[in-house]
Parts: C-alpha cells; structure tokens; sequence
C-alpha cells in the first residue's frame, strides 16, 4: 500500500518540502501519512509503511487547545513512527485546499470539521418522505464554502414514482450543481458517478440521518463496508449508522469517506457559499434600485418582482433570508470570540489555505 493510492501527489509533496522540512533540522524523522479515520481521541494513519494509530503530539495539542481545530479526516499529517510502526505521533498539519465544516452541536461557539481535502461533496437526500429541497439549499452552502465541488445525490430513486419532477425541483434550487438520481437496489445510476471517484480523487459524503449514504459506500466500493439500518416507518428518518468518519478506497482508484448522519445543519460561516447556493437571487439583486436593498419591501426590488412575476419561488427566498440573518448572526458571535482570543498571543491552528473556488463559480454563474 502507497501513499499515492490515497492521494499523494507532486502538489502535496511540494507542500511537504515546505512544511516539513523544517521538523527535520534536529535529526528526528519525519514522514507523510494521511488520515483516514477519526475516532474521537485516536486517529487511524495511512504511511507507504502500511496503517498505524496515531495520536497528537503533546506540543500540538497543547497549541491547538484554544482554536479546537483539530486534524480532521483526509488531512495530510506530519508524522513520527514508533514501535516497530505500529503507532504514530502526530507533530504537523499540512496546509488544506477545502475544509468541510459546520458549527458544532449545542452552545458551544465552535467549529467542527467533518472532513478535509475533499475534492467532490457528496450531497445525499433520499427519494422518500425526508426528501426536503430548503435543507439541500443549507448543505450546498456548506459545500460552497468548503472549496469542495458539490453533487447532489437522490438516493432510493426506486421507491419514487417522479424522479424525474425530483430531479428538476433541485436543479432549480442547486443551479449549476449536478443532480443524479440513484439506486443502490436496482444498480442504477453508478455509471453516472465514475467522473467524480476517479484515481485520486477524494469525495465525501454528507446528509441526514438515514439518507443512504453508508449503503452508498457499500454500492460503489463494492463491499459491505459499513453497517445499515432500516428506516423508520412513518417518518423516513434513520437513526445513525456511522458513528465515526472513516475513508475507504474504491475499485476505480477513487477516495471515499463517510461520516456520521446529521439531525440538523447549523452553519459556521460565510466565504461566499451564500450568494453561491443562490446564486440565482444573487443575479436578480444586481437589478435592484439600491445596492443594499435587503428584497423585503423596498421599492425597484428586483428580486420581490421576480416573485412576483412567478420567476423566482416565494419560499426559496423566505429561505434565503433566513439563512442570510443567521449567518450575519453567527459571524457577529465568530468575530466576538475571535477578538477575545487574539489577547492569547503565541497559539497557533492547523493551517488552511483560503480557497476561491467559489469566487470563480460566482464569476462564471
């Protein structure tokens, strides 16, 4: 087993050369490796020497404690080998192209990572009575902001008698986004998927509870990989399969991770994912009389004309609108505690490059 079987290429060793290089002045060796399971304290580590556990150096968890931005599942790690190999001590992060986040469960004002260096997202929704176009709409924020291309997938596509209506409804709402709809009973729709698992390529996938996505895993690998459950009779909801985020490598070359199912999607922050997953209420807005106008009563609207005129779906703005006060809302608190933060001088977190995959998109929306 080789690292390049997980993703490792000439860009990720010339991040290697820049990062690493520098752990290495002092003797102590130093390899790359992968993270391809997260277990909550422990952490499963590809290497070309084979798997590993491994865990955080007490230095990096230490200097990690204040932002909580923990290395997370597809990052590229610095490692150190002990016994034999057999475990690994985590010392570095190497810098990420897309991080797939989302604020964590509860009170708590703090980012949860789902997975890191995705090259495609998965956005599963089960043809069933889950199926649900405004909550597709949050999670193709999320996508937008991570750096990570969206797709959306209609799973269970033999239990809907209208798919083809199905498949129209979220292309509406998901503009410029691929739609497909799917059957891991019938065996239909796989052949569609090959161009985003390609030798690799990293996708992941994310959704409610419920949805198909480990039966997803099992489909395309091939290989009963992960558990499944029933869902509930009467409300289509599943309870959670997967309990941890683990990858897996697919018969085409391709990088597959799975993650735990989500009851609700709270949003973290805003790179542009916004004006991306509406992108459509985006371009209307240029229209409008006063650059600040907020498409709620303002004379000239564009966007409330739009509605008006049957062009643009009255719900999809409400949820427009919604989404736009919580995030305004949840930055206000980000920038509070940020600014509470920067007394503690010396921390540092795992590094990110800031993406712009989304500016293009926008550009060319």
């Amino acid at each position: 087993m080789r690292i390049e079987q997980y993703g490792w290429n000439s860009k990720w060793q010339g991040k290697w050369d820049g990062t690493a290089s520098n752990q290495e002045q002092a003797g102590n060796m130093r390899i790359p490796g992968r993270i391809t399971g997260d277990f909550g304290s422990k952490y499963r580590v590809i290497t070309d020497a084979g798997e590993a556990w491994g865990e955080l150096a007490g230095k990096l968890r230490h200097t990690l404690t204040d932002s909580g931005e923990y290395p997370a599942i597809g990052d590229w790690v610095i490692l150190a080998m002990q016994d034999g190999g057999e475990h690994a001590v985590i010392h570095g992060v190497l810098p990420r192209h897309s991080v797939i986040s989302r604020k964590a469960a509860g009170n708590t004002q703090a980012e949860q990572i789902v997975a890191a260096n995705v090259d495609t997202l998965f956005l599963v929704s089960a043809l069933n009575d889950d199926y649900n176009v405004r909550r597709m709409e949050r999670y193709l924020i999320m996508a937008w902001n991570s750096g990570a291309n969206p797709v959306i997938l209609l799973t269970k596509a033999d239990l809907c008698p209208d798919a083809d209506n199905r498949i129209a409804e979220m292309e509406r709402a998901a503009p410029g986004v691929p739609v497909h709809a799917v059957s891991a009973l019938l065996g239909d729709g796989r052949d569609e998927l090959l161009p985003y698992i390609r030798s690799g390529q990293t996708v992941a996938l994310t959704g409610s509870s419920g949805c198909g996505k480990s039966t997803m895993v099992n489909w395309l690998s091939g290989r009963n990989l992960q558990l499944t459950q029933d869902i509930r009779e009467g409300d289509s909801r599943g309870r959670h399969t997967t309990t941890h985020r683990e990858m897996f490598i697919l018969p085409e070359g391709g990088i597959i991770v799975d993650t735990p199912g989500m009851r609700e999607l709270q949003l973290w922050e805003d790179e542009g994912g916004l004006d991306l997953a509406f992108g459509d209420i985006s371009s209307l807005a240029a229209n409008c009389r006063y650059s600040d106008c907020s498409h709620e009563r303002e004379e000239g609207c564009a966007v409330l004309e739009a509605v008006a005129g049957g062009l643009l779906e009255e719900k999809r703005l409400l949820n427009y609108r919604k989404t736009q006060k919580e995030l305004r809302f949840q930055n206000s608190k980000e920038q509070r505690q940020k600014r509470k933060a920067a007394a503690t001088a010396g921390k540092t977190s795992v590094p990110r490059e800031r993406h712009s995959s989304w500016q293009r998109q926008l550009e060319e929306y």
